[in-house]
């Protein structure tokens, strides 16, 4: 099964104008869990991006982390994309150019073991079902901003799904939804709102362009049994926890170095190269402890 991550850093450059592009450390390490234990249980896997990233990971020298390659497809995105209210834009037009099938994964996503079995007789696929909470998940009347996009065909009882992890069996429902999603996206150039539009775009929809399409999805696990540890050792995602961590330096050193540890045990020769980054050497370093007298 070919995998992708997804980098597009226009976003980055709106909301930071002038500072040079940089991840977080956490953010990287989680990158390579990703990407490496991806390539051990599930098959290639690639990075689509634009020329920014291409080049920062490559200056990192951790560009080998994709065995697939970095591809810079989102260099071509259009200009008109509001990179602020869609900042994860890149992640539908990174599927709409790959062929079904294939695996979107978030940088921040680790799959711990082989998932064809989960992908058994369906279409489409995501991590987990969301509740529809209206300040997240809006009516039709939140989208004032949007012109020309038909919002009564769709269904909005169904729950949307979250992508951090998105399969595709189907090319031609593939299509329709980023082609739909893209169109929305298009419609709205001055959207005010840095969350509902975006998630309508990327996860909303395309539960709805499901059913509308009557094509089989499914849901790969829930909340409660991803982060509590319940779906069979399957998925981390760190998603939840980023925000704890910037606030807590002891917290964010501590995951760090359990995610050098974890890489240094499962991918020692890769653990190898990873730990010479700079901003990263210091969690594979091993920690001194200061005794008094």
């Amino acid at each position: 099964m070919r995998g992708f991550h997804v980098n597009w850093t226009r976003p980055f450059s709106v909301r930071a104008p002038g500072m040079p592009y940089a991840v977080e450390p956490f953010e990287l390490l989680t990158t390579a869990l990703s990407a490496l234990c991806w390539r051990r249980e599930n098959g290639s896997i690639c990075m689509v991006c634009d020329s920014r990233a291409v080049e920062y990971y490559a200056s990192l020298g951790l560009d080998f982390l994709w065995d697939d390659g970095m591809h810079p497809l989102l260099d071509a995105m259009p200009d008109d994309i509001n990179a602020t209210a869609f900042w994860a834009a890149g992640k539908l037009y990174a599927v709409a150019a790959m062929k079904a099938p294939c695996v979107m994964l978030d940088t921040d996503l680790i799959c711990w073991k082989n998932i064809d079995t989960l992908l058994d007789g369906v279409d489409a696929a995501a991590i987990h079902r969301e509740d529809i909470i209206p300040s997240i998940y809006p009516d039709k009347s939140a989208f004032s901003r949007s012109r020309g996009f038909d919002f009564d065909e769709l269904d909005w009882t169904v729950q949307p799904l979250n992508t951090a992890l998105c399969y595709f069996g189907s090319d031609e429902f593939r299509r329709y939804y980023t082609d739909t999603a893209i169109r929305f996206m298009r419609s709205a150039p001055q959207a005010d709102d840095t969350l509902t539009y975006m998630v309508f775009a990327e996860q909303r929809l395309l539960t709805m362009c499901a059913e509308k399409k009557g094509i089989r999805i499914r849901a790969l696990s829930d909340l409660p049994s991803l982060f509590g540890g319940g779906q069979g050792g399957y998925f981390t995602h760190i998603w939840g926890f980023k925000q704890q961590m910037r606030e807590d330096p002891a917290l964010y050193e501590d995951f760090c170095r359990r995610c050098a540890a974890r890489l240094s045990r499962d991918f020692p020769d890769e653990a190898e190269r990873i730990a010479q980054v700079p901003v990263l050497s210091v969690f594979f370093a091993t920690k001194k402890t200061h005794r008094g007298r």
